[in-house]
């Protein structure tokens, strides 16, 4: 990884998540800068865009209003939002959403958010009006990111000290206990609240990607949280024959990772997709 460090900007209300995410967020590859809560933080960011490379925001701790004029003057960067998993946007539609109990996901998320600010073309401006300063600052923004992650992007310079396998035993355990969490989200609003959902499989699937997790570790937490909810509804008298539809959250899990893996390589080079994980669909399905 390139040694120069991503400078965050914390625009986070509560002391509690700021001193939280100041502790996952240690290493060299991150530098995290809180603003002033005495000054308008439109202030500091007009000021300081040269220097951010992204931003933490907290859900509803801004009014819409400040989103608003951040949007209209383009004032635009990779965005990770701290909060219930409610399928709202805040800010723009390349933000990625991580709950507060599963901040072990943030130097993930962080990296996702960076890839889909590059991929969705916030920094061309597309659908936005803006003047031609405008477009030039988030031209610049764009170019700055692509030269600390390498010419390919972010997909192409994952992190190695970060992969599942490399961690130590304990940080395994803790990713492990998060991604459990972010899955049972999904799981729980996957057939009532299609929007939530979505962010809650997206914060799974970005993680598992970056941190190269073992598919049949995916498939063990699936099938651990399926076989939680068929006890407790065994224990309680209910039906139990709907959990199988729940092998659709699965699939669809696996399918948003073959797609992240797909764009992950040179369009000249074949997808390095695990033969296991094809295996693994065809049992589920």
């Amino acid at each position: 990884m390139s040694e120069a460090a991503f400078t965050i900007t914390s625009l986070l209300h509560t002391p509690a998540l700021q001193s939280a995410c100041g502790l996952w967020l240690k290493s060299r590859r991150y530098a995290l800068v809180r603003l002033n809560d005495n000054r308008n933080p439109l202030d500091q960011l007009r000021a300081q865009r040269e220097a951010v490379d992204a931003v933490l925001l907290e859900q509803d701790a801004w009014p819409s209003e400040i989103y608003q004029q951040l949007r209209e003057e383009e004032l635009l960067f990779p965005a990770v939002v701290i909060g219930e998993v409610t399928g709202k946007i805040e800010y723009h539609d390349a933000e990625v959403h991580l709950p507060a109990d599963q901040l072990e996901q943030l130097p993930y998320s962080l990296d996702a958010a960076i890839a889909r600010f590059l991929r969705r073309g916030q920094t061309r401006g597309e659908g936005l009006v803006g003047s031609g300063n405008e477009t030039e600052e988030r031209w610049k923004l764009g170019n700055r990111l692509k030269d600390r992650l390498g010419y390919l992007g972010v997909y192409y310079k994952r992190d190695p000290e970060r992969f599942f396998r490399n961690l130590a035993e304990a940080d395994r355990e803790e990713l492990l206990r998060s991604l459990s969490r972010t899955y049972r989200d999904l799981l729980v609003s996957y057939f009532r609240d299609p929007a939530a959902a979505n962010q809650a499989l997206e914060s799974f699937v970005n993680t598992a990607f970056f941190a190269d997790l073992p598919i049949t570790t995916t498939v063990e937490i699936h099938m651990n949280l399926i076989d939680g909810f068929w006890k407790q509804l065994k224990l309680e008298g209910h039906k139990i024959e709907f959990l199988q539809d729940y092998r659709l959250a699965l699939l669809d899990v696996m399918a948003h990772l073959c797609e992240m893996y797909r764009r992950s390589v040179p369009p000249d080079r074949p997808m390095p997709i695990p033969q296991d994980s094809f295996n693994l669909l065809q049992e589920q399905a």
